[in-house]
């Protein structure tokens, strides 16, 4: 039986670390900024820094993608990168215009396109790659700092937290109240019926995504974000 004592430490830890998840969604949100930041600070020249300024980090990550497999058609970087084909698409053509990648025609076959990437564009690569190896070696430094028994213990709680919903669900959770105080009438749930089945689908499809973006690693998870703000919530102009 654990003491009221125990269970009070207990509950105090677990506030602590939901309050310290919440500083990492604030300081992942921030992190754009300085990236963006390093990458104009490290420029090799005016050109590129000016380039980086406009560029988006799906622009970033689709250039690293080209500079990876180059020559590269669209339908590949789709499949190897988890970008979407109408994303390529808009980003390649963007790309183009800036003069960081070229397009390539084959004489065999003029629908499909291979891209490369322009000197100009070989610079920028460079630049993203050279803030990538950065950051992995922050990361590695901060690591260091953890005892073997202690990095097991991150791992085995980061998976578990990759494969788990932190909401309860319907047969766990408390009654709904009303503002009096009181639990819902029965005769409102069949009103409810079908809101509480869309819920549960889009809760189940929001556990399958977030079980995928977990497998991922940070550059990966920082690609995603990157398709999900372009391809969602980006007003592109013609």
């Amino acid at each position: 039986m654990i003491k009221p004592s125990n269970n009070h430490n207990k509950e105090h830890l677990i506030n602590e670390v939901l309050e310290a998840v919440r500083d990492i969604q604030i300081k992942f949100q921030a992190e754009d900024d300085e990236e963006k930041e390093w990458l104009l600070k490290n420029s090799p020249n005016s050109e590129v820094q000016e380039l980086v300024q406009e560029m988006t980090v799906t622009m970033l990550h689709v250039l690293d993608a080209i500079g990876t497999l180059e020559p590269v058609n669209g339908i590949t970087i789709s499949k190897q990168f988890g970008f979407s084909k109408g994303t390529v698409s808009k980003i390649t053509k963007r790309l183009v215009q800036k003069n960081i990648i070229l397009p390539e025609y084959l004489p065999d076959n003029k629908k499909e396109v291979l891209f490369r990437m322009t000197e100009l564009g070989q610079g920028i690569y460079r630049l993203h790659q050279a803030m990538h190896q950065q950051i992995d070696l922050g990361a590695n430094r901060f690591l260091q700092r953890y005892t073997e028994d202690e990095l097991q213990f991150l791992v085995h709680a980061l998976r578990d937290t990759a494969h788990t919903s932190w909401f309860h669900s319907e047969k766990d959770s408390p009654s709904m109240v009303t503002s009096e105080g009181g639990p819902y009438p029965d005769e409102a749930s069949n009103d409810n019926d079908n809101e509480n089945a869309e819920a549960v689908t889009i809760n189940e499809e929001m556990n399958e995504i977030m079980g995928m973006l977990h497998t991922l690693n940070s550059r990966d998870l920082k690609k995603a974000k990157a398709v999900l703000e372009d391809v969602f919530f980006t007003e592109y102009k013609d």
